[in-house]
């Protein structure tokens, strides 16, 4: 049986019918935007544009460990960075 699936190798394979591509199907194949582009464009997904942009994108170079320190804090790591930035302009 097939690690956490609930069925087995041997079920997957006796329900499959969707053959490997020969190298002549994928040296003819073609990006779904390209062949179905009113689809591709209906399911297409980005973010707008922000209502009141506050933040301002940056490039700037840091330190790999100043970078793993904020980055193993888990999710918002931007927002901490941006929050002890905050804290040392204001204490100056």
């Amino acid at each position: 049986m097939t690690k956490n699936r609930g069925y087995t190798d041997e079920d997957l394979a006796e329900v499959s019918d969707n053959p490997e591509w020969t190298d002549e199907q994928l040296a003819n194949a073609r990006p779904f935007a390209e062949v179905f582009p009113e689809l591709a464009a209906s399911i297409r997904r980005a973010r707008g544009p922000q209502k009141a942009p506050t933040k301002v994108p940056v490039t700037m170079r840091l330190d790999q460990d100043v970078l793993a320190a904020f980055r193993n804090t888990g999710a918002g790591w931007q927002g901490r960075m941006n929050d002890a930035l905050r804290a040392f302009i204001i204490k100056d």
